[in-house]
């Protein structure tokens, strides 16, 4: 993961870069923020209600409680401010409640962290339209990898679910599938989806489907090369990690210490 990360973009010198597992004050503060959130406040977390329904004897303790995880992430840190997607919004805003409430008990001490929307559209599974595309979906067809190679992406596009109409239209709310890959197509070419329909006067949506899966394979293959690179190098990994986490706990430790002494544990 690491690795990905850094192929993508991400700068070890501009951004703490850790392992969450290795700051144990992510843990432990999630646990008093789960005493000062309520059990019907994290069922109504669609979240919750999506995962559970897909999983035996309706989700783990742990899935229920990860909100409060999420929220230890963010207000360890004291944020102000929070990229997200639509999908994250009600956690975030659980995450200003829990704030809200220590602060009110016990004293101010966390900043209200207000969201920073995401300009981009979300993408949706390659199998199922109607819902977003997940590292976790089970269907393997549904999701693109950044470390596909090429043939399994084209394989994946091939068989992406579309309609029965073959000329190429961006409706998101009609043609769900369809519009699905101009999405994708745009994110990758950096084009609006209009010049893209506009473009694609003429193919129909199998041949689109391959124009996509190209496009995409073009924007992955040097990060897939840069990830292969990267994970040959694991003692620079491993330098980069530890580094983030040296620099992540000069930070977390002293704001758990003081909700610790807060709320009467020392």
């Amino acid at each position: 993961m690491a690795a990905c990360l850094l192929a993508c973009g991400v700068n070890p010198e501009r951004c703490v870069l850790f392992q969450q597992s290795r700051v144990p004050e992510h843990a432990q503060l999630a646990w008093i923020l789960g005493c000062l959130t309520s059990m019907p406040r994290l069922r109504h977390l669609p979240q919750w209600k999506l995962k559970s329904q897909s999983q035996k004897n309706e989700g783990s303790v742990g899935l229920f409680i990860y909100p409060a995880l999420q929220a230890a992430d963010i207000l360890l840190y004291q944020a102000t401010h929070v990229p997200v997607g639509d999908d994250q919004v009600q956690h975030l805003e659980l995450t200003q409640d829990v704030a809200r409430i220590f602060n009110h008990r016990y004293g101010e001490l966390f900043p209200i962290p207000r969201a920073l929307m995401s300009g981009s559209k979300k993408i949706r599974s390659l199998r199922d339209p109607s819902v977003k595309m997940s590292k976790s979906d089970p269907q393997l067809l549904a999701t693109v990898r950044l470390t596909d190679s090429p043939d399994e992406i084209v394989l994946k596009f091939r068989k992406a679910v579309t309609d029965f109409t073959s000329e190429v239209t961006y409706d998101p709310e009609a043609r769900p599938g369809v519009s699905n890959l101009v999405t994708i197509h745009s994110g990758v070419t950096g084009h609006a989806p209009e010049e893209l329909v506009q473009q694609s006067r003429g193919l129909e949506t199998a041949q689109y489907k391959l124009l996509v899966a190209e496009a995409v394979i073009a924007k992955l293959t040097p990060i897939r090369e840069e990830i292969r690179r990267l994970r040959g190098d694991g003692g620079f990994l491993t330098e980069v990690l530890n580094r983030g986490t040296d620099r992540a706990r000069t930070v977390a430790a002293p704001v758990y210490d003081a909700v610790c002494a807060m709320v009467g544990l020392r």
